[in-house]
């Protein structure tokens, strides 16, 4: 008996299906496709401290699609308002292993710690547990024809990434994240 494989039933391809959607996402945006900076980063008052003291994650920020727009620049945008994706490996967090803290780029929740961050070569920045199991929340998400459990901030309701069965012990998760959807936010001696 021969043995076939769909092309959906391979890792490798599926790999490859999601970041040709993902490619094809951001190819789509009429703004230019750009690492930008914004022009003010709302978040730019937080410090470790500030945020490792925020354990209000129950609170819910509420804003309309004007005042994201105006906060949020146009990939951070896509990304955490329109559940879009990053291209694997070439955004700013994959490679990042300092200490510190994510926190969420649309209202500062803190998400993960840099010590739960691994390296799982999927080309995105993946961790084994958030800082606290009330900070994100899972759905359902069965875009690109099949179940995923999409991750998103439990303050504002933003897309962050997707989680996955596959992690390191002790939980055997990987939480993987868009850089784009996070701002890290270095300890510093300061804080030692």
């Amino acid at each position: 008996m021969i043995r076939t494989r769909t092309l959906f039933s391979s890792v490798p391809a599926l790999l490859f299906i999601f970041a040709f959607t993902a490619f094809c996402d951001i190819r789509s945006e009429t703004e230019p496709v750009m690492m930008e900076i914004s022009q003010h980063d709302h978040l730019s008052h937080l410090t470790w401290s500030a945020v490792m003291n925020d354990n209000d994650h129950s609170k819910k920020i509420k804003r309309t699609e004007e005042e994201w727009r105006e906060l949020l620049t146009s990939e951070q945008h896509r990304i955490l308002r329109r559940s879009g994706t990053e291209l694997p490996f070439i955004n700013r967090l994959n490679s990042n292993f300092n200490e510190g803290v994510y926190v969420c780029a649309g209202c500062g929740n803190p998400l993960f710690l840099s010590d739960t961050k691994f390296k799982s070569g999927s080309g995105w920045p993946s961790f084994w547990k958030p800082i606290d199991p009330r900070s994100v929340a899972e759905k359902d998400d069965y875009s690109l024809w099949m179940h995923r459990t999409e991750i998103v901030c439990n303050r504002c309701d933003s897309h962050l990434g997707h989680l996955f069965p596959d992690g390191p012990e002790p939980t055997g998760l990987r939480y993987c994240m868009n850089s784009a959807a996070m701002k890290f936010i270095a300890k510093t001696e300061e804080d030692a």
